[in-house]
């Protein structure tokens, strides 16, 4: 299989206004393709839009949006519709996560977290799947975590929403494996984004910072493989991490992790 050739269409991102989605963008815009960026702030868009319009010579589209909202992927299908976007790839990297006990969460921002990170994306999915497929030439890339792969007490819900994200992606990925389509399950670990000032506190940081860079780089580099796998997780250390789980008692799993999350927050 080819490397993927992105200037035969649009590749729509999510959460592009900054970090993993920003990178992703740029990257992209290198390679030829045309894009389509969503985010809330419809600023922080339009700015980089500009930029990557001058340096790459693409073709950028804004679309500010609140991707919580119930119907955010009927929304945005219908405005691609409207703009007559063919989208070749879609980046599903928009996502949040809250810390803190489960208890005293706020169950509004809870309820929001499991919108964006779960609802919206399988939505998402859904709406652009049929084209991505025919197409056959493209990607559908879904931002997981190394959360994934254990619970993690103090982030019960990102750390759910992140396992559902990587189950769901690779079933995806042996559903459309006969299309063409490159489908991948994307799990960074700690990167050097604005993630932590929306989750409201470093004690949520474990391990070494990776940039957005190394990121969104591992991501390209795994689609164009032959035999590319359905997953891929950032860093070394992490996969080390993500392997070793799968040795563990459940039981023991989850209260090394809450050991590993309690030592964190006390050197924060």
């Amino acid at each position: 299989m080819s490397p993927v050739d992105y200037r035969r269409g649009v590749a729509l991102i999510t959460g592009a206004s900054s970090g993993l989605g920003e990178e992703f963008a740029r990257r992209l815009a290198a390679r030829g393709a045309d894009l389509a960026l969503v985010a809330r702030r419809a600023d922080r868009l339009d700015a980089l839009a500009g930029r990557l319009r001058a340096e790459h010579g693409v073709a950028v589209t804004t679309i500010p949006l609140d991707l919580t909202a119930a119907d955010a992927a009927a929304t945005l299908r219908a405005e691609t519709d409207r703009l007559g976007l063919d989208v070749h790839t879609l980046v599903n990297n928009a996502g949040f996560a809250t810390h803190g006990r489960f208890e005293v969460s706020d169950p509004d921002r809870i309820r929001s977290e499991v919108a964006l990170n779960v609802a919206t994306l399988v939505a998402l999915s859904r709406a652009y799947i049929p084209d991505l497929v025919r197409n056959g030439d493209g990607a559908l890339v879904n931002v997981a975590s190394t959360a994934a792969y254990q619970p993690v007490p103090s982030m019960a819900v990102y750390s759910a929403t992140k396992a559902f994200v990587l189950s769901f992606t690779e079933a995806l990925w042996h559903e459309t494996r006969a299309s063409g389509l490159r489908v991948l399950a994307l799990s960074p670990g700690a990167t050097r984004t604005e993630f932590f000032d929306v989750v409201g506190s470093e004690n949520a940081r474990v391990g070494r910072l990776q940039t957005a860079q190394q990121v969104v780089d591992l991501a390209l580099t795994t689609i164009d493989r032959r035999n590319a796998p359905p997953s891929v997780i950032s860093g070394t250390g992490n996969r080390v991490s993500a392997a070793l789980s799968r040795l563990l008692s459940r039981r023991l799993l989850v209260n090394t992790t809450g050991r590993v999350m309690a030592a964190a927050e006390a050197r924060a």
